[in-house]
């Protein structure tokens, strides 16, 4: 979920002044570009009427956002440890609850998408009807109001950690998710939300796949659109992976930190930040942005000539 973490310290011990900077360039450097696409998409799902009043574009803003507020949190957090800055666990403690809050709002958001995409290819004539921009703004409430009900959980977890006994409240470690699991119970329930969360997303768009693959092979059901949707579902099913991927991509450099020198843990670390924590963030962007006939012409003019 967030990319700096404890194993930064590993990581970057081994590294000097002159490669972090190239390390720290080369995240930035793409981050800044898909900051500007998301950014650009963002704007041009509220510059039009047609995007505002549409439930699938309210929800196409709503990942956006989210992924946009994640990105910007993820780099933050990933230049603090490059220049090996370390916080205060209270301070430290805010910016993972912003982060855990907006990571889960992805895949709750994406559920929804498919929701509706399920609802418009197999009930298409109800699909006015239940899917409206009324019916959209109480599921992206409930969606918020859930990830902020886990952020609620996770931080009165917290209040059972010691920290009067501190000699200070200043970290030893860099700031990241896994540094504020600070007890047993704030770890279990953390591994635990995160496998419920991700197998009901996975089983929910999985079905969602399968039942507009049973009814494109109906005589009256719009060939194209279900066509398009079962595409559409296809790659919200590999976004969910990728999100996933992100979840385990910490472990997974504290595992191999036993087996690798730290310089190139360093570099495979930069390739794991750009392709599982910062390329899934603007993946969004680029899918309605391309395959959208209505969005990508004003896409593409505000990209070209942004306002």
């Amino acid at each position: 979920m967030s990319n700096a973490t404890q194993s930064e310290t590993n990581i970057t011990a081994g590294q000097g002044l002159l490669e972090r900077a190239i390390f720290a360039t080369l995240t930035t450097t793409p981050c800044c570009l898909f900051l500007f696409i998301n950014g650009t998409m963002l704007f041009t799902l509220r510059s039009k009427a047609v995007f505002r009043e549409t439930s699938r574009y309210v929800l196409l803003y709503n990942l956006l956002f989210a992924d946009t507020v994640l990105l910007v949190q993820s780099q933050i957090m990933y230049i603090l440890a490059a220049c090996r800055i370390t916080l205060t666990y209270p301070l430290c403690c805010a910016l993972v609850m912003i982060t855990n809050l907006t990571t889960v709002i992805s895949p709750l958001t994406l559920v929804v998408m498919c929701l509706e995409r399920y609802v418009a290819v197999c009930y298409p004539l109800r699909h006015a009807t239940i899917i409206t921009i009324r019916n959209t703004g109480v599921a992206i409430i409930v969606v918020w109001a859930f990830g902020s009900l886990n952020v609620l959980i996770q931080g009165l977890l917290l209040l059972d950690f010691p920290f009067d006994q501190l000699q200070s409240l200043q970290m030893k470690h860099f700031c990241g998710k896994e540094s504020m699991l600070l007890t047993l119970m704030s770890d279990l329930y953390d591994k635990a939300y995160t496998y419920f969360l991700f197998v009901s997303a996975g089983l929910v768009v999985t079905c969602s796949y399968i039942g507009v693959m049973v009814a494109a092979r109906s005589a009256s059901t719009d060939k194209a659109s279900a066509r398009k949707a079962r595409k559409t579902l296809l790659l919200h099913l590999v976004q969910l992976g990728l999100i996933l991927l992100s979840t385990v991509h910490n472990p997974l450099l504290m595992a191999i930190t036993k087996v690798l020198d730290r310089i190139m843990i360093g570099r495979i670390y930069i390739v794991l930040y750009v392709c599982i924590i910062i390329f899934p963030r603007c993946l969004s962007s680029l899918i309605y942005g391309i395959r959208d006939q209505t969005i990508r012409p004003i896409l593409m003019n505000n990209l070209c000539w942004p306002p």
